[in-house]
């Protein structure tokens, strides 16, 4: 059984659709929380004041797999703001980008970050393709 909130003229409220016990259904908007308006997303907060290293502007915007990988290890090497080794942290920026864009990442763009992850492996000497 379904329970709809209704307003105050009876009419059917616009919320999730919940369970009598109180549950949302997977996938309704309910379940889903976003920054409140004004307020920074952790991502951004993420970005702006991590530890984890400075990076070239532009960086995950540029055309090849490449020279992403490239500007990366530079940006690793050069930065004293990591806490890991430089592949590690680098693998982890880049990782970091590719989850925070999430849907909003189009296919051709998601498969130059993906190659950028081969390209930083060879750069750093490491086999790449891991089992």
């Amino acid at each position: 059984m379904h329970l709809r909130p209704t307003d105050a003229q009876g009419e059917t409220a616009n919320m999730a659709t919940r369970t009598r016990t109180g549950k949302t259904h997977p996938g309704s908007t309910a379940s889903r929380k976003t920054a409140a308006p004004g307020k920074p997303k952790w991502s951004a907060q993420v970005m702006a004041k991590s530890d984890a290293m400075d990076l070239e502007s532009g960086v995950f915007k540029l055309k090849s797999a490449a020279a992403v990988a490239r500007s990366l290890k530079r940006s690793v090497e050069s930065s004293r703001r990591r806490k890991a080794p430089p592949f590690r942290s680098a693998m982890s920026m880049l990782n970091f980008e590719i989850n925070r864009a999430g849907k909003n990442l189009s296919a051709a763009r998601l498969r130059v970050l993906n190659q950028a992850k081969q390209e930083l492996r060879k750069l750093f000497g490491r086999d790449p393709n891991p089992a």
